[in-house]
């Protein structure tokens, strides 16, 4: 089945906007990608992964949506080493800027064909 994950009340959601450096250069865009593809990989591996989505607009804003099946999930992410690494590399040298949000359902409505 292709759509959004399967989510419950207890989901984490971690809404990730950012925009890169107009000055990053191929060099620095490369670097960007290679930690983008192993800062990924790693949630992948995290407990309580449940799914990420990467999207780039045409103007160029990039939305990353990360859930996870638990606050203590999230945090576990939010605070693994390398993880924090990577975020101090992104406000260092890639970001023009960048916004978090983590919110948990408020209200939560699933629809879809019968399964």
């Amino acid at each position: 089945m292709v759509g959004p994950p399967a989510m419950s009340s207890d989901h984490v959601v971690t809404l990730f906007w950012s925009r890169l450096r107009d000055d990053l250069g191929e060099d620095g865009l490369a670097d960007y990608q290679r930690d983008l593809e192993h800062i990924l990989a790693l949630a992948r591996a995290m407990p309580g992964f449940v799914s990420v989505a990467p999207y780039t607009g045409p103007d160029g804003e990039r939305l990353t949506i990360v859930v996870f099946d638990s606050e203590e999930s999230q945090t576990a992410w939010r605070r693994h080493p390398e993880h924090v690494a990577a975020q101090r590399r992104g406000k260092d040298r890639y970001y023009a800027g960048y916004q978090i949000v983590v919110a948990g359902p408020k209200r939560f409505h699933a629809g879809g064909p019968a399964q």
